[in-house]
């Protein structure tokens, strides 16, 4: 079963968090809307590639990544959507597009948008396209230690 990563890591630091069983949902909005939380406090999360180097970002179920503003942000000159052939085995034990967004557990870099750090709790796909875990979002950034950038979204 996908997500056993990281329900262990989650239950071997004590902490808490709420799984949420939901209809099977592929977007993000839909997943949100499927589990009922808000498209805000869901988080997206999307594996970017910058100078040949796999990266997650995180933005609000409800937005879309503006790459020319993560590339500046950054600083770097390339950075592009990897595709799933570019980090398919880097999750083995997760289901295409569920990704969780703990890129500790993968060896990937996690960024995340502003607006997402202003909520108490935080959502994300479980490594399945019909689960999510929701958790305090203080304890979300204590476990991943995110990069909070001032994304433009749209």
């Amino acid at each position: 079963m996908p997500a056993t990563k990281l329900k262990k890591f989650l239950e071997s630091r004590g902490i808490d968090y709420i799984s949420i069983p939901h209809p099977p949902a592929f977007t993000a909005p839909e997943v949100a809307e499927s589990a009922h939380v808000t498209g805000r406090g869901f988080a997206k999360t999307v594996i970017v590639k910058t100078e040949g180097i796999l990266a997650m970002v995180l933005v609000p179920a409800n937005r879309k990544l503006v790459l020319s503003d993560l590339r500046d942000m950054l600083g770097t000159r390339e950075v592009h959507l990897a595709t799933e052939a570019e980090f398919a085995a880097r999750f083995p034990d997760c289901e295409l597009g569920a990704m969780p967004p703990f890129g500790n557990l993968y060896d990937l870099p996690v960024y995340i948008a502003q607006e997402l750090t202003e909520e108490p709790s935080i959502a994300f796909n479980a490594g399945t396209h019909d689960e999510v875990i929701a958790m305090p979002f203080a304890a979300f950034a204590s476990l991943t230690l995110p990069t909070v950038l001032q994304l433009a979204t749209v």
